[in-house]
């Protein structure tokens, strides 16, 4: 089965309104492409997983936890994020940030109300664990 299909019915599983190509896509959800999914050989039992995240102007994701580590790159535009225990910190192009396994993800959204932002997202995951886990409200 190809990656991109693995992960589309593991979220779909999940219920998820993430913006995948070939999902039905939803205006007030981030939009999410996998760029690339690899199971590692020097890591049993473990994915890496990229993926971009494009933020339209003011738009914002839910707070959720990811399972694995998490590498965050801006591309473009301006992104504010705050992990659990943290203050929000606004990053800008250029910059990234790093979420340790299942940190609770409160705030995630584009800095303007103007312009799109975007992520380049990288994670360490179990070979079967979901991108992430909505945390319920």
């Amino acid at each position: 089965m190809p990656a991109t299909t693995s992960v589309k019915l593991l979220l779909a599983g999940l219920g998820l309104a993430l913006s995948l190509p070939l999902f039905a896509h939803d205006a007030t959800q981030e939009k999410i492409d996998v760029q690339q999914e690899q199971k590692l050989p020097d890591a049993a039992g473990k994915k890496g997983l990229m993926i971009t995240v494009t933020y339209s102007p003011g738009q914002a994701s839910g707070a959720h936890v990811h399972s694995g580590s998490v590498f965050a790159y801006v591309l473009e535009g301006a992104v504010i994020s705050q992990l659990e225990g943290q203050k929000p910190v606004t990053y800008q192009a250029g910059q990234s940030w790093y979420e340790a396994p299942n940190t609770p993800h409160l705030v995630s959204r584009n800095a303007s109300n103007e312009k799109p932002a975007k992520l380049l997202v990288w994670m360490l995951l179990d070979e079967n664990a979901p991108v992430l886990t909505p945390l319920k409200k």
